[in-house]
């Protein structure tokens, strides 16, 4: 049963949703900008989607109660974070999987690829 504001407790998060969160390209873009540091926060319009509103807000209500971030209610906004602590105990390095994604995501240099050949 989640809270009031719509979160799972950390035992109730499954891997299932977390998982379909995570597979739309918007919703993980979040994800891995809120992993960039563990107490980030940021509001939801500080993200560069292109995406309307209304999806916007889908988004972060599937991220909200699949339990990968946690949202507060700033009146006319809304701050999320990462549940680091909970995905941590409860799915132990899926967090260091989305960050090894990222990473291998990230543009390589000049240098880099003239080394690759």
């Amino acid at each position: 049963m989640p809270d009031e504001s719509g979160h799972p407790y950390g035992d109730e998060m499954e891997i299932g949703a977390i998982f379909a969160a995570l597979a739309d390209p918007i919703r993980r873009k979040v994800v891995l900008a809120l992993a960039t540091d563990r107490d980030c926060i940021r509001h939801c319009s500080a993200f560069d989607l292109p995406v309307t509103k209304a999806t916007r807000t889908h988004h972060f209500r599937v991220l909200r109660e699949s339990g990968l971030i946690r949202q507060v209610d700033l009146g006319n906004s809304r701050s999320n974070q990462l549940r680091w602590s909970d995905l941590e105990r409860r799915f132990p390095d899926l967090l260091r999987l989305l960050a090894s994604e990222a990473a291998a995501d990230t543009p390589r240099t000049t240098g880099d690829m003239a080394r690759r050949g």
